[in-house]
Parts: structure tokens; C-alpha cells; sequence
């Protein structure tokens, strides 16, 4: 997972010396930016696969109407 933090933190330097380079509105830096985000997306979806469900979130969707799985607004 730090792999995928260092690339995006090269990335969004990368990004950076592009928009400098070639302005803020150009289509390099809206390339530059885009990679930056996909990259971001990558890390979020590895997240999600390596952090497996707990039993009861498991249950609560299989049950969303149990009682245990109730939430209640404050």
C-alpha cells in the first residue's frame, strides 16, 4: 500500500511541474491531474479488497432489517 501512496505522491508532483510548465487550463495538466485521480482510485479500491467484512457487517447485509443493524439517527 505504500507503494501506491509514494506513486501518487510523484504523480501529483509530476502534475504540479506540468500545470507550472504549461498553465492550469491546458490539456497537459488536466492529463496530469486525471493520472493523479486514477491512481487516488486505485489505492481506494485496494483498500477495499484487502479489508475484508467483519461477521456482523456480513449479517447486517444479508439482514438489513435486523435489529442488530439498525441505525438510528441522533
Amino acid at each position: 500500500m505504500s507503494d501506491i501512496k509514494e506513486k501518487i505522491e510523484q504523480e501529483r508532483e509530476e502534475a504540479r511541474t506540468v500545470c507550472d510548465a504549461s498553465g492550469a487550463t491546458s490539456a497537459e495538466c488536466a492529463a496530469a491531474w486525471d493520472a493523479v485521480e486514477e491512481l487516488q482510485a486505485a489505492a481506494s479500491h485496494q483498500k477495499e479488497v484487502v479489508e475484508p467484512k467483519n461477521s456482523l457487517e456480513q449479517y447486517c447485509d444479508d439482514n438489513p432489517d435486523a435489529a442488530e443493524c439498525r441505525i438510528y439517527d441522533d
